[in-house]
């Protein structure tokens, strides 16, 4: 009997969003922010391979399916990488110490 190459790739997607869930929210807040910043690395590399796909094809056609993958997953790991970045700068002003007015 043959699985079905699809569900196989269906299911290991599935568990990977529970083990995400898990690691995700048992991390402490001490850790997050170098969480963050290798997360904003890791997208780093997800732009360069949706820049090399969303150029994939031939001149004559536009916009195929890896033009459009490809420029939606430069756009959604942008979107990533500015709010980790935003959220990492949050994170480390709380601990810069506040001067005092005289």
């Amino acid at each position: 009997m043959e699985i079905d190459p699809f569900i196989f790739r269906l299911s290991i997607f599935i568990l990977s969003i529970f083990v995400g869930y898990y690691v995700v929210w048992s991390v402490t807040p001490s850790l997050h922010t170098p969480l963050m910043s290798v997360t904003n690395a890791i997208s780093s590399v997800i732009i360069v391979g949706a820049i090399i796909a969303s150029l994939a094809g031939s001149s004559e056609q536009i916009f195929n399916k890896a033009n459009i993958f490809g420029f939606l997953a430069i756009m959604l790991a942008a979107v990533n990488i500015f709010g980790g970045f935003l959220v990492t700068q949050r994170m480390l002003a709380m601990y810069k110490k506040k001067k005092k007015d005289k």
